[in-house]
Parts: C-alpha cells; structure tokens; sequence
C-alpha cells in the first residue's frame, strides 16, 4: 500500500533512516519496496543542511515509480524565485527581498544553479493534489472548488510553464487564490492589535486555520493551526464562516504537510484528517503514516525519526 512521509526540508538523512524503518532499501538506483510506495506531500526544498542529497534521493524514487508526490509551497516559491515576471524588466515573479531569500538561501547555497533548475524543472510535473485508492493527499488543504481552478488553468496553459506561473502569481487572478488555498492554507485575520512571530521570525497578523473542521462552535484561538497559545477567544470572521468547506466525515482520509506541528508525538487532527510536519527543519522530527487499505486511521502506524542535532 502506502506510505505518506512528510515534508522534508532537505533532512535526506533523516529520510533515509526514515525509509529504512519503512523497509525501503537502495536497490537499482532508487529507493523501493517490493511491496509498498512512498507518497511525499511535498516541500523537498528549503531550510535544511542535505537539500541536493534530498533531491537526489527523491527524483530517482518518482521517476522510477517506487514513490508519488504532490507540490509544496517551497516548490511554488522556488519556480517563481526563478521565472523573471514579464511586466516589470528586472524582477522576478517572487520578489528577491531579504525575507524571501532567507527562505531560500539554503537551496541556492547547496545546489549548484543548473542542477537546480533541472530539478524544479521535473518538479513542474509533479501533481497539486492526488486522489489514491484509500488517500487523498495536498500539501495544505483539500479543496475541489480550487482544485478546479487549478485543473482548468493547467489544461489551458499546458502545465505549469511560464504563463501558468505568470497568471498564478497574480494577486488579483482566482488562479492565485486557488494556489493559495491548496499550498498555502486557508487563512484569517487576527483581531486588531494581536500578532505573532512564527517559526522564521515573521511578524503575521493572520493565522491558518483548522479548514478540515466545520466553525461552528469556534473561535479565533480554537480554529487556528496550529493554536497558538497568545491568540485570543475572539468571534470567528464571519468571511472565514461563510468560506468553510469543511472535509467531510464520510471522504477517504486526507494525508497533508505544511502546518509545523510541535507536539511531541503524531496525532490524527480528526478521525480521517492527518497532518505529518512536525517541523523536522525546526528540532521536530520526520513523520510517515503507514496506510494499508480500508478501515479507520490508527495512530499506531505512524512511523517517526526525530531531527539530527
């Protein structure tokens, strides 16, 4: 069956071990399993001290069939770091401020640029979300209604060229929202006053959100996610209310990254919804789910290996 990892942040040595315990083994060039594929949620790229050993580990797994993978924003970012925007001589489709390339220097340090840029070439082909038989996997959130934005600009631009990264970076285009939504997170506006510095240090005035659940019920402090203990109990916008499409109960479980976990053990987010990034980047550890065919979700198949010192 599967086995969902999440993301990686250029930690191959963590993957590694990690595929070990999974019973992956080197064999022909690529990782594999006789029986089992891995599937990656994305964010290969980024942070971490072994980014060109985690690409080189990943490509040959999904060109060779042995693992899938969908986008993550890293990805995103990387591809529109590196498209020079057409409207502006000079720039690029991802601005090249101080805090964008903090973000990124780690990959342009480590990776020699036109080995990267085969790299985030073959990327380009990679997937926003898959539906398996048994899983539904997205980097950030499940969402058809964006999905279908995405799929209709795919199919008219032909993949993720130039165009379709020049239209997806356009605030003003749904195409930036959908792409919003599926790597980024659904997210909502703090209560005037109240701000957080996350885990690069960035001031953030809106926090993501438990999109998985429904609101009612809710306030600002218990829908967020994570759930930051300096929120307040304030009452939920009413624009994320009437934006909520919560997943449903009935849906075959959704497999996602992103979100930074700290807990310090895996967790099911509800009864078909798992999140598996607990922050290997920032002192956590890589997380993985098991996944064998139907029934419920059990915690006991998680598989973890804690970030190396």
């Amino acid at each position: 069956m599967y086995d969902l990892i999440g993301d990686l942040h250029g930690h191959a040595d963590e993957l590694e071990a990690l595929l070990a315990r999974l019973g992956y083994r080197a064999t022909r060039g690529a990782f594999r399993h006789p029986e089992r594929t891995a599937v990656f949620v994305g964010d290969f790229l980024d942070r971490g001290p072994k980014i060109r050993e985690t690409l080189r580990l990943v490509r040959p797994m999904l060109e060779q069939g042995t693992a899938l993978a969908v986008l993550g924003n890293h990805e995103w970012n990387a591809f529109c770091w590196h498209t020079r925007d057409p409207d502006v001589r000079g720039a690029h489709l991802r601005v090249h401020d101080e805090k964008n390339l903090r973000q990124h220097e780690a990959t342009l340090d480590q990776v020699p640029a036109r080995e990267l840029a085969g790299h985030l070439a073959f990327l380009k082909t990679l997937p926003i979300a898959l539906s398996l038989p048994g899983a539904n996997v997205v980097h950030a959130v499940w969402d058809e209604v964006a999905f279908a934005v995405i799929d209709e600009a795919l199919e008219r631009h032909g993949g993720i060229t130039d165009a379709f990264l020049v239209e997806g970076s356009n605030e003003e285009s749904l195409l930036f929202a959908a792409l919003e939504i599926a790597l980024k997170g659904k997210e909502m506006d703090l209560p005037a006053g109240v701000s957080f510095r996350d885990k690069d240090d960035v001031l953030r005035h809106k926090v993501r959100v438990r999109w998985f659940e429904p609101p009612a019920g809710r306030d600002v402090a218990s829908y967020a996610l994570p759930r930051f203990r300096e929120i307040p109990h304030r009452k939920l916008p009413a624009k994320v209310v009437a934006e909520a499409r919560p997943y449903p109960a009935e849906a075959p479980p959704v497999f996602f990254g992103h979100y930074w976990l700290d807990d310090p053990a895996p967790a099911l987010l509800a009864a078909n919804v798992v999140c598996l990034d607990y922050s290997v980047a920032r002192d956590g550890f890589l997380c993985a789910y098991r996944l064998d065919g139907a029934g419920p979700l059990d915690p006991a198949r998680f598989v973890t290996v804690k970030a190396a010192r």
